[in-house]
């Protein structure tokens, strides 16, 4: 038996021993739990008018947003790696716990300062939920088995950004904005109670000690640079740039540093960082000025707008259902770097399309969403790959909050771009700011997809034969 053989089946013997039913129903309540997550990211900004309306505060429109986004963020890799010492169940019981609760305190909210309050404490509980489930699907799978579930939690995504919006309409109009808090309580305490039924421990609790004062600089300053690339007070950023250099140097020389430092002195989880970094930029980036597009250059309305972001979504999540089938005979490095030349080419194409008509940005948005679901994905499963089951916590969360971190830059430097007077004339000016917003994320994946080149290709590993017992 080869090496590799030796270490495959080793982590197939350490996967949990569930029956094939037990199994399903925790890989439920997992999937409930990111349904969640991502169905409040998309009903939540439907009733935003109505909120306004009842609760006042106008100037205070965009901050349940931005507290959202910030901790939810900011969080992701201290529950990570709080998951590698701790164990995982019991830290995704309270992560949907405390979203649950933070859902029900919004519903209650009388006044915009309760409500951003609130937000705060859904968006701690957000942090833990996509990381966490993505790491115990890790531990309950092998790579083969491990894929197609991903590809489901990637569809989970792709549904909730069709379906959420409407019914965020919905609840709004027919009941009230209070309503589409309330709307994930059903899904939460189903969450909870196929988890506490089914859910095993899947990590290894150990006596460690989590860096605190590190954990404590990488939020500050983590949570800086957000914030000040969503105000867009530089300074903030700045300071909170030179905060998590200074959480680096201190991680670097902690036995159990928040940031995975020993899987990122590896090639593979550098590349798998830095990728989803630089994808997220691009990506988020440019989907968040392409409603304006729809709206500002092509002349459509605000259903327009939203719907030019779901070939987007369709394409990056049918993707990701391909790549979960391809795992099993095309390297991981090799479907990456496909992913990464797609998104060359689309990006290219887009920067001589701002003139065009909508369905043909929405074609080229569509390969867009191909390119995004095949690279993140593999990216992810690679650097799970070759991540021991002590840091497999804090490497997952870390890609997450890589790619998370690299749409609010990519978000702040294509405005920077576009420039505020082409937002507000629209037209042709607006059209040539996105010409360099393209031009932008072209560079952006052009270097991920040198990175992704260094990245050795090696045949997808094969369950070995069983041992002959003569």
């Amino acid at each position: 038996m080869t090496r590799r053989s030796r270490e495959y089946a080793a982590a197939v013997n350490a996967l949990p021993n569930l029956s094939p039913q037990a199994r399903q129903l925790a890989t439920t309540g997992l999937i409930v739990g990111v349904f969640l997550a991502a169905l409040e990211a998309s009903v939540v900004a439907t009733a935003m008018p109505s909120v306004i309306r009842d609760l006042g505060g106008e100037t205070l429109y965009a901050l349940p947003f931005a507290v959202y986004l910030l901790t939810s963020t900011v969080s992701s890799p201290l529950w990570g790696r709080a998951s590698d010492v701790m164990g995982r169940r019991r830290l995704y019981l309270a992560a949907v716990l405390i979203f649950l609760i933070g859902s029900a305190l919004c519903g209650q909210s009388h006044s915009m300062g309760l409500l951003i309050a609130a937000r705060v404490v859904q968006g701690i509980g957000a942090g833990g939920l996509l990381p966490l489930t993505l790491t115990m699907v890790g531990e309950l799978y092998s790579l083969q088995e491990r894929s197609r579930v991903q590809s489901l939690i990637s569809g989970v995504w792709g549904v909730s950004g069709l379906v959420g919006p409407l019914l965020g309409g919905w609840l709004t109009g027919t009941l009230s904005w209070r309503w589409t808090f309330y709307a994930s309580l059903p899904f939460g305490v189903a969450a909870l109670l196929l988890a506490l039924r089914f859910l095993p421990e899947t990590g290894q609790p150990r006596p460690a000690r989590i860096d605190w004062a590190g954990a404590a600089l990488f939020t500050l300053g983590s949570g800086l640079v957000v914030w000040g690339l969503e105000q867009r007070q530089w300074l903030l950023v700045g300071l909170g740039a030179v905060t998590l250099v200074g959480a680096i140097l201190l991680e670097r020389h902690h036995p159990d540093p928040l940031l995975p430092m020993r899987a990122l002195r590896e090639r593979l989880p550098r590349v798998a960082f830095a990728g989803n970094l630089l994808g997220g930029a691009a990506y988020f980036g440019v989907i968040a000025y392409l409603p304006l597009y729809a709206q500002g250059v092509t002349g459509g309305g605000a259903t327009a707008g939203g719907a030019i972001l779901t070939p987007m979504l369709v394409g990056w999540t049918l993707t990701a259902i391909v790549t979960s089938r391809l795992v099993k005979t095309v390297p991981l490095a090799r479907i990456s770097q496909v992913g990464f030349a797609v998104l060359v080419v689309m990006f290219g194409a887009l920067t001589f399309a701002v003139h065009a008509p909508l369905w043909v940005t929405s074609a080229l948005g569509f390969a867009v969403g191909t390119g995004m679901g095949f690279s993140m994905l593999s990216l992810l499963l690679a650097a799970q790959e070759t991540s021991s089951r002590e840091e497999l916590g804090a490497v997952t969360s870390g890609v997450l909050f890589a790619r998370q971190m690299g749409g609010a830059l990519g978000t702040a430097l294509m405005a920077l771009l576009i420039g505020s007077a082409a937002i507000q004339s629209g037209g042709f000016e607006l059209a040539e700011g996105l010409r360099r917003a393209y031009l932008l994320a072209l560079g952006l994946v052009i270097l991920a997809l040198a990175l992704s080149l260094r990245l050795r290709v090696t045949r997808p590993t094969q369950a070995p034969a069983p041992a002959s017992n003569d």
